[in-house]
């Protein structure tokens, strides 16, 4: 049964005082917490265990690195691949992307193809293809989205045509928490031969991810957004366009044979894991993940959806809000203004009632534009936030209002 209150004695940050409030976290989006036992198994390994992996035969090189492909294949159960062979540790959703952006791009992308994204992404998953675009005199061809948060599915459709070679969207948006419909846009795009890559950095953390059932080509995700440390996050992708895709960066580990005349280059996946990784914040994120498993993400997401239930509906009710997406399926954020209020006003003042969120433009300039704003305030929640939470946070908003209508 799922315990937020044991949950939250997982997480020392929680019982921080902020100017003498207690911690109110909302800007889970940006990032989420560490649970106690993610720190004390990476302090663990460099305490007693650190020592660069796939490289030595003693016992602290070989302890790293069977570490590290224990939780390779954590991650392969977690996200439901077929093999260790698809996933490729990265430093976060943002180098993934622009990894595949390099040398999918490389072989598969020429002049004139055709590579759709939607007007809600994170600038991550916009501006690799426009720079691949640029490299290959392709085309890039832009998905609106409606007021509610939702995407122009019919636009979508009337974009596909046979020059279109890859298909990029957010599972979740980063702004609006709009759930978009990627199986559907993963399948139109099979159908007329494309691609698909999904970013999954909004959804890892509050949905069951099954790559094999999405059938998506290339899953992206960080793992400080799921609990784990910064600086470690991965790519799935299939192997069957791994094998044919070339190395991104070279160093060693990505190769087989060096040799002056010609280098030969490594298996999946370590052909794309070129130099010392941060092998301890891949045992972190392994460690994350399965403290994750532990609780189950499918009652997490059901927590987290009664949540923002409760959430929406207290929101509504503050004076003068002004929400921004409001998609009947929606997970985990809620961005917002207060009329005649500057966000940063907003998040300055929650600050200093404890209440952390997120100010500014979001890394999505494109929704800014949409909504004809400058910046937006976000409220984003995980599995150890609570309605009590939202109660102290709506009724800061409520103040803050007060004072300003003074």
């Amino acid at each position: 049964m799922f315990d937020v209150n044991r949950i939250r004695k997982d997480f020392p940050i929680l019982e921080e005082k902020i100017y003498g409030k207690p911690l109110v976290y909302l800007d889970n989006g940006a990032t989420t917490q560490r649970p106690l036992r993610v720190v004390e198994k990476m302090t663990e390994y460099y305490l007693r265990y650190n020592s660069n992996v796939h490289r030595g035969v003693h016992y602290l090189s070989n302890k790293c690195t069977d570490a590290n492909e224990q939780a390779r294949e954590t991650v392969r159960e977690f996200i439901n691949a077929e093999s260790t062979d698809e996933v490729i540790f990265t430093r976060g959703t943002t180098e993934s992307i622009n990894l595949v952006a390099y040398t999918f791009g490389e072989t598969f992308i020429r002049e004139g193809d055709e590579i759709i994204v939607t007007e809600v992404e994170h600038h991550a998953n916009i501006v690799p293809w426009q720079m691949l675009c640029e490299r290959k005199k392709a085309v890039l061809k832009v998905v609106p989205f409606r007021d509610k948060g939702e995407l122009d599915m019919e636009v979508f459709r009337g974009l596909l045509n046979e020059r279109v070679r890859l298909v990029c969207v957010a599972y979740v948006s980063n702004v609006l928490g709009t759930v978009n419909p990627v199986k559907e846009m993963i399948d139109a795009a099979h159908a007329l031969g494309a691609y698909a890559l999904v970013d999954g950095a909004q959804a890892i953390q509050h949905i069951p991810v099954d790559v094999r059932a999405l059938d998506c080509d290339f899953f992206a995700f960080s793992g400080h957004k799921v609990y784990g440390p910064t600086g470690v996050g991965v790519l799935y992708g299939k192997r069957s366009l791994l094998e044919q895709m070339p190395p991104w960066q070279g160093g060693g580990e990505m190769i087989k044979e060096v040799r002056f005349e010609k280098t030969t280059y490594n298996e999946l996946p370590f052909k794309f894991e070129a130099g010392t990784p941060d092998f301890i914040g891949v045992v972190g994120l392994g460690e994350a993940l399965e403290y994750v498993k532990s609780i189950g993400l499918q009652e997490i997401a059901e927590y987290e959806h009664g949540l923002m239930d409760y959430a929406m509906k207290q929101v509504r009710e503050v004076p003068g809000i002004i929400l921004y997406g409001d998609a009947a399926n929606k997970s985990s954020v809620i961005s917002f203004g207060i009329e005649g209020i500057h966000p940063f006003d907003l998040g300055t003042l929650l600050d200093k009632m404890g209440i952390a969120i997120r100010t500014g433009q979001l890394c999505a300039e494109p929704v800014m534009q949409h909504y004809g704003v400058q910046g937006m305030a976000r409220a984003s929640i995980a599995m150890y936030n609570t309605r009590e939470e939202i109660d102290v946070f709506c009724e800061g908003l409520r103040k803050i209002e007060k004072i300003f209508k003074l």
